[in-house]
């Protein structure tokens, strides 16, 4: 069956050549209503790809550009005193749209990394006492720099958990790169895109989404791979409930996008890494073990 994403998929691949299926996990995350953690050396297309996603659905975008003395404040707003009224008056910060593009987040210290926190679980920030609703949907697509980089801060455990997937774009292919060399630039390009969808054919798309099977079986299988992970020495901890959610909420939504009302292994599998790859931390080095999912995959038998 097709679906009405198709032609967001098609535009997408039209911007960011020769990365189909990034492109189709970052659509499926977000299908999932998840938020996405871009992680690349500069200059291969990070923060293009988040700025087309935003443009390609139709939704309000800001960007904001992380640094080391970026505030709280900057970022969530800040109350003011208005003498004429009397009263202290909330002035919204950019963190207020649908897709916020948290441009080298791990460039900007904890405090600041942290004031996204209730945001992206309860889309909501609480401000001097105040609880202030974010527009729905509500998205945060964050670029980061690999953390040997200078000047990088590692973004702590309990924000990485709230990223549904981390993906890499990677360098391009020979023939998508001889494209994008002989053709337009890309910033050009995304200038010009147009909405291929809307806020309300995305919100009717999750609903979709949400409602593909999923199987017994399938539900043992992905236990199985949640087990592996919480018996192994090697990581620091295991998957948690949180990350289980979110792995068959973009099973579901990676089917739908396969045109399936139904989930199969393949399409956990698809996902995996992606979920997985930025929570499975080695022991001993504390930092994500680029092989485990791989393994995991290989090791775990589909039941």
């Amino acid at each position: 069956m097709s679906h009405p994403l198709q032609a967001v998929l098609a535009q997408l691949n039209q911007i960011i050549l020769g990365k189909e299926t990034v492109v189709q996990l970052a659509v499926a995350g977000l299908l999932a209503r998840g938020h996405l953690l871009l992680e690349d050396l500069p200059g291969v297309g990070k923060t293009t790809l988040a700025h087309a996603v935003a443009t390609t659905l139709g939704l309000r975008f800001s960007r904001v550009q992380f640094t080391s003395d970026l505030l709280p404040a900057d970022l969530l707003g800040v109350s003011l005193y208005e003498r004429d009224s009397g009263r202290f008056r909330f002035h919204h910060g950019p963190v207020f749209t649908q897709v916020l593009l948290a441009d080298e987040i791990n460039r900007a210290p904890p405090k600041t990394q942290s004031a996204l926190l209730e945001a992206m679980e309860e889309h909501q920030v609480s401000i001097d006492g105040e609880t202030y609703a974010l527009p729905e949907p509500f998205f945060v697509i964050a670029t980061q720099n690999p953390q040997h980089q200078i000047g990088t801060f590692p973004l702590p455990e309990s924000q990485l958990d709230r990223f549904l997937m981390r993906l890499e774009l990677g360098y391009p292919g020979h023939e998508a790169e001889r494209a994008m060399l002989s053709g337009e630039g890309r910033r050009e390009l995304v200038a010009r895109l147009t909405p291929a969808c809307d806020a309300d054919t995305l919100a009717a798309s999750q609903r979709a989404a949400a409602a593909v099977k999923v199987a017994a079986p399938l539900l043992d299988y992905i236990q199985a791979l949640a087990a592996a992970t919480r018996h192994q020495q090697r990581f620091a901890c295991g998957l948690s409930p949180r990350a289980l959610i979110g792995l068959v909420a973009a099973t579901r939504a990676w089917a739908w996008l396969d045109g399936r009302d139904h989930a199969i292994p393949e399409d956990v599998q698809a996902v995996f890494p992606a979920i997985a790859g930025h929570r499975l931390l080695s022991r001993a080095s504390g930092r994500p073990d680029p092989l485990a999912a791989a393994e995991l995959l290989g090791n775990v038998a589909i039941p």
